[in-house]
C-alpha cells in the first residue's frame, strides 16, 4: 500500500466502492522540474500520442497532471496506481476503476487533480502573483452586482478567487467560458449563486504555496486536499509519498440557485 493510500484510509477510505457520502479529494504537485526523455510506461497510447506535440512547459504539466490522476484515483479506490486509468480525451471520468469524476488543472508551475465519487467537479489554480488586466475583464465579462464591488475595491487577489470560482464552477456543469461567466455571481462575501437548482452544489477555496485552489463540487462533505512535496518521480506512478501537506481551506460556499426577479 502506498503512502497515499494509507493516507486515504486514515481519512476514511480508501474507498473501493465509490462512496458517494465521501467528499471530492485534491492532489497538487510541482510541475516545474518534470523532465522525461521518454513517455513514462503508465500513459497510455492516445496520452503518448498528444504529449507528443505539446511544448515544453505544456509537455511537463500534462506529464504532472496525468501523474496525479494515477495517484488520486488509487487514494481514492484502493486500486495499484498503475492499473488506474482516466478515459481517453478530456481526463474528466475514470476508465478504471469506473465510476470516478476528474478535473484536472495547471498553472504557474503548479499542477492538480480532484476525485470524487459519480458525481461532477471542477477544479481551477491560480497563482496569487498573476496581475493581469482583470478590471477589463470584470467590466466585459461580469455581472454587474460583481462590477459594483470588485471595481471600487480594486483587489486583484479578490478577483483571482472569483476567477476560480467561476472557472471551477465551469467545469462541474461541463460547460466553457464564453458567455457563461454570469452564470455564477459572486457577492463581496463570496456568497454564491449559480444557475443550477437542486443539486447540491458547494465551493470550497484554499491555499497553498502562493496558490489559491478552489474546487466546486456536489454534496454535503466538504473536500480535503493535499501538496505533494518535492519532485515527482514518473517512472514510478505508484511511488511512495512523504508528509504530503494539507491544503489549507480558507472558505467554503453553498451555492444557491440564481434567484430571479418576478
Amino acid at each position: 500500500m502506498t503512502a497515499l493510500n494509507t493516507l486515504a484510509k486514515a481519512m476514511g477510505g480508501p474507498l473501493n466502492d465509490c462512496n458517494p457520502e465521501a467528499g471530492p479529494t485534491v492532489w497538487l504537485c510541482s510541475s516545474s522540474d518534470i523532465t522525461a526523455a521518454r513517455p513514462p510506461d503508465w500513459m497510455s497510447a492516445r496520452e503518448i500520442d498528444r504529449m507528443a506535440g505539446l511544448t515544453q512547459g505544456p509537455r511537463r504539466d500534462f506529464l504532472a497532471s496525468r501523474w496525479l490522476i494515477r495517484q488520486a484515483l488509487a487514494a481514492a479506490s484502493g486500486h495499484q496506481a498503475s492499473q488506474c486509468q482516466p478515459v481517453d480525451g478530456r481526463p474528466e471520468l475514470s476508465a478504471w476503476p469506473p465510476g470516478w469524476c476528474l478535473s484536472v488543472s495547471h498553472s504557474g508551475g503548479l499542477a492538480g487533480c480532484a476525485v470524487a465519487a459519480g458525481t461532477p467537479l471542477g477544479l481551477d489554480i491560480e497563482p496569487l502573483t498573476r496581475r493581469p488586466h482583470w478590471q477589463k475583464v470584470v467590466n466585459r465579462w461580469f455581472s454587474s452586482q460583481e462590477q459594483a464591488w470588485l471595481i471600487p475595491d480594486d483587489d486583484a487577489e479578490a478577483f483571482l478567487t472569483v476567477w476560480t470560482l467561476k472557472e471551477a464552477w465551469l467545469k462541474a456543469t461541463g460547460r466553457g467560458i464564453a458567455n457563461n461567466l454570469r452564470t455564477l455571481c459572486v457577492s463581496r462575501d463570496f456568497g454564491l449563486s449559480g444557475d443550477q437548482s437542486g443539486q447540491n452544489w458547494q465551493a470550497s477555496v484554499g491555499g497553498v504555496a502562493g496558490y489559491l485552489i478552489t474546487v466546486v463540487y456536489q454534496g454535503e462533505n466538504r473536500p480535503s486536499g493535499f501538496m505533494i512535496p518535492g519532485a515527482v518521480n514518473l517512472a514510478n506512478v505508484g511511488s511512495d509519498i512523504a508528509d504530503p501537506e494539507p491544503i489549507r481551506w480558507l472558505f467554503h460556499r453553498i451555492i444557491h440557485p440564481i434567484t430571479k426577479p418576478a
